[in-house]
């Protein structure tokens, strides 16, 4: 019961590492909003969880729908513990001068615009209680990238840095910012990053991994509820590869 008596909001929190994160916190005590574009999902995911858990439909990329996001969760717990960044996407590999405006911005704007747009609804509240903890879910493309997915990488390479900089930020404020950089996993995004899920190409990037397997819901599960514990009060700013050796 590590995060006991802890409120949490987890976008897409649905599904994939969302969801494994979800789970971990509920199971670890916490209070829970699974806030996810998929409405349907996140019901279903709220069901398993019980009590411990309400949904919220949400535009991570649009400021309205944060803005309602955060007056919800206000408006159920009355204060904000944790965020977890954790909402995503990304474009289909191809060269970089390929990549159509539209994409690009999509990208930009669930990937980094979210981070900014929470910020600016959250940051306020854990400022008026002095407490707080942010996590953001990156990847290791923002630290190993690979080819094809320039704009995808370079998305997950600017959290990583938003998130040292909100940490110096944010610390005399006593609000906590970390990252994690999961390598690719079993998630509705796998497919997406390998171009086509076959055989040979889980075969190709299970390859570069020293560990030998893809992360899990779990993995990072367990990573986010050791940052967003007490456990981790000492550690800010740190962007923590669960990565099964990838980046090494």
């Amino acid at each position: 019961m590590r995060l006991e008596g802890k409120t949490a909001i987890v976008t897409g929190g649905a599904s994939g590492f969302g969801a494994g994160i979800v789970r971990k916190f509920v199971n670890e005590g916490a209070q829970v909003m699974i806030a996810d574009i998929n409405t349907d999902m996140a019901e279903e995911l709220r069901q398993e969880m019980g009590a411990h858990a309400v949904v919220c439909t949400v535009n991570v990329a649009d400021g309205a729908s944060v803005a309602a996001m955060t007056a919800q969760a206000n408006d159920v717990w009355g204060h904000i513990d944790i965020l977890v960044n954790n909402a995503g996407i990304t474009h289909l590999p191809a060269p970089m001068e390929t990549i159509a405006d539209d994409e690009f911005d999509r990208v930009f704007a669930v990937n980094c615009k979210s981070v900014y747009l929470t910020a600016r609804n959250i940051v306020p509240l854990m400022k008026a209680r002095s407490a707080g903890n942010i996590l953001n879910v990156a990847s290791t493309a923002g630290v190993s990238p690979r080819p094809n997915l320039n704009w995808y990488n370079a998305t997950k390479g600017w959290m990583n840095n938003a998130t040292k900089g909100m940490a110096v930020e944010l610390a005399p404020s006593g609000i906590r910012v970390n990252a994690l950089n999961p390598v690719a996993g079993e998630t509705p995004l796998l497919a997406s990053f390998m171009g086509e899920d076959t055989p040979e190409m889980r075969a190709k990037f299970l390859s570069t991994i020293p560990l030998g397997r893809f992360s899990t819901p779990e993995d990072m599960g367990n990573a986010a509820c050791y940052l967003c514990s007490d456990e981790a009060s000492m550690i800010t700013g740190v962007c923590m590869e669960v990565d099964g050796g990838r980046c090494i």
